[in-house]
């Protein structure tokens, strides 16, 4: 099943030793955990399987801890908020999911939802993947990681734009997913933004575009308008339009 649904390159590049300069720590319960960062996962999927090959939704996710605390040295009353969610991949038809937790702590309440509801996608998103092979962190379950090489991550060097990049990405897709953006919605948006992929969104107009995507920003993209109502992609014949904005 596998030969047929991936390609001999794919199945090296997921059975290859996972680079050891990719592996993060952080100590958790007086242990040390290793784990590869979201980005990364995200990169690695884009590049093994490519960019709209791969796809996630979140299945599940809510909130199972809600409760007043301290912070800091100062006791400054604050929130602490966690969340469990179950994130799908699907790649090629094939579909794996995993279940992560993420945890929030902050003197707003709603932003420490927003913490915990990141985190725990993020988490669920790396477990899903990690079924897919080492390059995902599948060398990780191993105690004794003998599938991570000492070696350099990859034949290119990854600048500090293309990891901002891929975070940025993240946000978004995460936020786009929250407020009910569907296919037809991301089409609409490629679009507006005049890009074929949100990594070519200008750095200035990252934290703007996250500020603005809504439930009621998002009906209207799937509708394919801009937020002024006019119709600039026709969903019916998948024509795109001229960027109206």
């Amino acid at each position: 099943m596998t030969q047929e649904v991936f390609t001999a390159a794919q199945i090296e590049e997921l059975q290859k030793p996972l680079a050891k300069e990719v592996v993060k720590t952080r100590s958790q319960s007086g242990r040390e955990l290793a784990y590869i960062e979201g980005w990364w996962a995200i990169r690695e999927a884009n590049r093994i399987f490519g960019f709209g090959c791969w796809h996630q939704e979140i299945v599940d996710i809510k909130c199972v801890s809600e409760r007043e605390r301290t912070i800091g040295a100062a006791k400054r009353p604050g929130w602490s908020v966690s969340y469990v969610a179950s994130v799908r991949i699907t790649v090629q038809g094939v579909k794996r999911e995993g279940v992560g937790a993420g945890h929030g702590i902050d003197v707003d309440l709603g932003q420490a939802h927003e913490s915990a509801i990141k985190e725990a996608a993020t988490d669920a998103m790396k477990r899903a993947a990690m079924t897919f092979g080492n390059q995902f962190g599948l060398a990780l379950y191993d105690k004794g990681q003998r599938d991570v090489e000492d070696r350099p991550a990859s034949d290119e060097q990854v600048s500090e734009s293309q990891k901002n990049a891929q975070k940025f990405i993240e946000l978004l897709m995460l936020k786009l997913e929250q407020s009910g953006v569907n296919s037809d919605g991301l089409l609409t948006l490629k679009a507006i933004l005049n890009v074929a992929d949100f990594g070519d969104v200008k750095e200035s107009l990252r934290p703007v575009l996250l500020e603005k995507i809504t439930p009621e920003y998002a009906a209207t993209l799937n509708a394919g308008q801009n937020m002024r109502g006019e119709q600039i992609v026709q969903l019916a014949g998948r024509q795109q339009a001229q960027p109206a904005e």
